[in-house]
């Protein structure tokens, strides 16, 4: 089952193939992030800190504590394309919260 994730405005922004799955993607497919610890916090594939889940949201802690470098797990296969789930209703942001920035979501516009 998709795990899909919104921010704050309710706009779908990330999503992983199931809720057990270590890789996070955009809705395009691109590979953002993963989860090396087993928990809610996600790094990029460079293994920088991108954001933590709350329920179905992916925001990124201002106050977030160095764990480490998580290593490089290796690129994941192309997931394929997610249906689009709709958008999710506004909520406001946690405090100490932030949305993740655009230039973690979509790197291919970055560079």
């Amino acid at each position: 089952m998709t795990v899909y994730l919104h921010d704050s405005q309710g706009v779908w922004i990330a999503f992983r193939t199931d809720p057990r799955s270590r890789d996070l993607f955009n809705p395009d497919g691109d590979w953002i992030g993963w989860f090396p610890w087993g928990d809610d916090d996600a790094v990029t594939p460079d293994g920088e800190y991108l954001g933590t889940i709350r329920g179905d949201r992916l925001f990124a802690q201002s106050s977030h504590s160095y764990r480490g470098s998580p290593g490089y797990p290796g690129a994941p296969a192309y997931p394929g394309a997610a249906p689009y789930p709709g958008a999710a209703s506004y909520t406001g942001l946690p405090d100490g919260c932030d949305d993740v920035a655009g230039t973690f979501l979509w790197p291919r516009l970055a560079s």
